[in-house]
């Protein structure tokens, strides 16, 4: 729920252990389709399972998350470009 209202989107699951090594997998595979030919991510997952919708955004929740976010990036830009600088 946290990710959806942090990001005010709705989040989907996937009936799969470890997705996260299965995502990667699908963008390694992406990555060689579009070396030999012109294949689309979308093309790739099609045989991916179905997502689930997990849960949406808290309405109201996105108003207290926008600022924050804005100075996650803040923080997150001043660490990319200036990594001896502290926060």
């Amino acid at each position: 729920q946290v990710l959806s209202d942090v990001f005010n989107a709705p989040v989907f699951t996937i009936d799969t252990a470890n997705s996260a090594c299965l995502g990667s997998a699908y963008r390694a595979i992406h990555g060689l389709a579009v070396a030999e030919r012109n294949v689309s991510l979308a093309d790739v997952v099609k045989l991916a399972p179905e997502p689930r919708l997990a849960v949406t955004p808290t309405p109201g929740a996105e108003e207290l998350y926008r600022p924050l976010l804005k100075r996650y990036a803040e923080l997150e830009q001043k660490v990319i470009y200036n990594p001896a600088s502290s926060c």
